[in-house]
């Protein structure tokens, strides 16, 4: 299935040698020192430009002809952005290139590791691999958000996982309606609801009991948070959806609507949030052999047939 606007996942070999490499994760400990040092020796002996981000700039080894750089730099004249850390962290990172599509890899040092797919132990083979151009490629949409209260018009920060409509403190339910291309869906009572893209389908969606989404879907996930009403069930809508969230009460708590868990606006009764596809796309890069049911299947601990013999 195509998405309109290239909104769509392929498999693919990268038409060009990447030349200029932009390297981003998050601060940490000795783990983190040794995968950055072993990743930027790696990106040296393969004669590409590296860019670190200045976040990293305490870890940086000496003697390497590496440089760090503000984000507006990295976005600005890399053609591949390597992560390193966990999901998280690759969510943090794709922020920087929503403007200008920059592919990005993940090397996972994280938890789950739906997105950052290439192990600290496969790094070496798998990015050289992907810098030769043989790796798989895919688009992964982007839902924008804008908050209306009374006349002003507050948009929210793109969200690759998801919108997510909530209460902000220990009290009641809020009440508030949803509609989809300006018909009436239903009205809630719940502690929220979570508008998902694909790729956000495996976070806090799954947890709140929606479907998981192939990538390839077309589709925006609505998934009610703790609803009063047994029978107030997530639904799948098309991706090209314009969602309204209208908040009718709050009944004297307050509420909230953040962006990939990142990025928080408050929320009154009356207030509406609108939400839809954005016209851009975050670019993944995966290696040679990316098998999504795979990373399922391990991440989740799904089990297999007991005459499927293939170890993985």
């Amino acid at each position: 299935m195509v998405l309109p606007g290239a909104h769509a996942n392929v498999a693919s070999r990268m038409p060009a040698r990447f030349s200029t490499i932009a390297v981003l994760g998050r601060e940490g400990g000795p783990e983190i020192a040794a995968t950055l040092t072993a990743l930027l020796q790696l990106l040296c002996a393969e004669n590409v430009q590296v860019l670190v981000d200045s976040a990293l700039a305490s870890l940086l080894p000496q003697g390497m002809p590496v440089r760090p750089a503000t984000h507006a730099q990295l976005s600005a004249r890399a053609d591949l952005a390597i992560v390193i850390g966990g999901d998280g962290t690759l969510l943090k990172a794709a922020r920087v290139f929503t403007d200008r599509p920059v592919p990005l890899v993940g090397v996972n040092l994280g938890h789950l590791g739906f997105l950052t797919d290439i192990s600290p132990d496969a790094m070496r083979d798998d990015l050289r691999a992907i810098l030769r151009g043989e790796c798989q490629e895919e688009q992964r949409l982007l839902v924008d958000a804008r908050v209306v209260h009374g006349a002003d018009v507050t948009p929210c920060m793109p969200a690759l996982n998801d919108i997510v409509i909530q209460k902000a403190d220990g009290g009641r339910l809020i009440e508030f309606e949803t509609h989809a291309d300006g018909r009436f869906v239903c009205a809630h009572r719940a502690d929220g609801i979570i508008i998902a893209t694909p790729t956000g389908s495996t976070a806090y969606a799954l947890s709140g009991g929606g479907s998981i989404l192939h990538p390839e879907v077309d589709a925006i996930l609505l998934v009610p948070i703790c609803p009063h009403a047994l029978g107030d069930r997530p639904i799948v809508v098309k991706g090209d959806s314009k969602i309204e969230i209208v908040i009718n009460n709050t009944h004297g708590g307050r509420a909230q609507v953040t962006s990939d868990g990142q990025h928080t606006r408050p929320l009154d009764a009356g207030d509406r949030v609108l939400a839809q596809r954005s016209a851009h796309s975050v670019t993944f890069i995966h290696p040679r052999g990316h098998d999504y049911y795979r990373i399922l299947r391990t991440k989740l601990h799904w089990g297999r047939a007991h005459h499927h013999s293939r170890k993985d």
